[in-house]
């Protein structure tokens, strides 16, 4: 696994000398040795490279990476240019429509948002090759929770969006009263009829930003031509 750079080593540091993280490495690199997985190795901490810890304005997290060929890049939701876009990811796109009036772009590549502080983080970093949640319980939850404490203790106003069941569990892990916590369902066709569209998160999120003097973000993600 590459290592992880930037003011995010520091804070995360105390995690690599746990028992779990060791066995998790283990476990990582015999996955990548013996089986295809997702994303490729140097994708793997996009999230955390892409948003440094002191940029982070919002966090989206995800479940675990797409386990089709080409699709997994390190970022929640998002797909590599020239991939179709996913179910869950056209919906998001279809609530920003709705909520900012952003256009309905040609890709689901998602750098833009990561770039502005957006955090893009699975709940579970990698995955088997066309098998869904193959790698849960193998420590990485243990490890995206504490990048979700980290980012608890932060002083300063943060939003977290949680959608769907798995995300919005870790509600219970954020007690700062500085930031914001929208809960929604799941973008996924299955469930965003159920309170997803119409949530307005986009425009909540930017508001919030904007009252305690942090740059609004902006959501639209420009066609590739």
């Amino acid at each position: 696994m590459p290592p992880i750079s930037d003011d995010w080593l520091g804070a995360l540091k105390p995690e690599f000398r746990k028992e779990y993280y060791r066995k998790l490495y283990q476990k990582v690199q015999y996955e990548y040795q013996h089986y295809q997985v997702f994303p490729q190795a140097d994708d793997l901490f996009n999230a955390f490279h892409l948003t440094p810890l002191h940029e982070v304005k919002a966090v989206i997290l995800g479940q675990d990476p797409y386990h089709n060929i080409g699709q997994a890049h390190g970022l929640c939701f998002s797909v590599k240019p020239g991939v179709e876009i996913p179910p869950s990811l056209e919906n998001i796109y279809k609530e920003l429509h709705d909520d900012l009036g952003c256009y309905i772009p040609n890709n689901g590549y998602l750098v833009k948002w990561a770039e502005q502080g957006v955090l893009l983080l699975n709940t579970v970093l990698t995955v088997r090759a066309h098998q869904a949640n193959s790698h849960r319980n193998i420590g990485w939850e243990e490890f995206t929770d504490a990048a979700i404490r980290v980012l608890d203790e932060e002083d300063r106003p943060i939003v977290f969006l949680l959608w769907g069941t798995p995300a919005r569990q870790k509600k219970s892990m954020l007690h700062n009263p500085k930031h914001l916590i929208l809960e929604a369902p799941h973008p996924s066709p299955l469930s965003a009829y159920r309170g997803f569209f119409g949530c307005r998160h986009f425009s909540q999120c930017n508001d919030f930003l904007v009252k305690n003097g942090v740059e609004a973000i902006d959501w639209q993600i420009e066609n590739i031509v």
